[in-house]
């Protein structure tokens, strides 16, 4: 078992987004987050669910080129569904 805060392995990535395809598809996620933003309970509850019941404290540095800082974990996933790079990992 990972660690609460950790971020998804790649296999459970896969079974994360795998999930969110059959239930309510990655791109309505997205939609959620930016309509309601990092306070809403169902975008709070995708966020514990992805890094293991814990939404991670910012800033988050991700893998992209140059690690970029992101001022919170809900800002990295605004930047993932905007770039639609669903499995980009902090």
């Amino acid at each position: 078992a990972q660690q609460p805060g950790t971020p998804l392995s790649e296999q459970e990535y896969r079974q994360f987004f795998k999930f969110l395809r059959i239930t309510i598809q990655a791109s309505t996620a997205c939609y959620l987050r930016e309509l309601y933003g990092c306070k809403n309970s169902l975008v709070q509850t995708l966020d514990k669910y992805e890094n293991h019941g814990v939404i991670p404290p910012g800033p988050i540095c991700s893998e992209l080129p140059g690690n970029p800082l992101f001022p919170s974990f809900c800002t990295f996933s605004l930047y993932r569904c905007i770039m639609n790079k669903y499995f980009l990992k902090v």
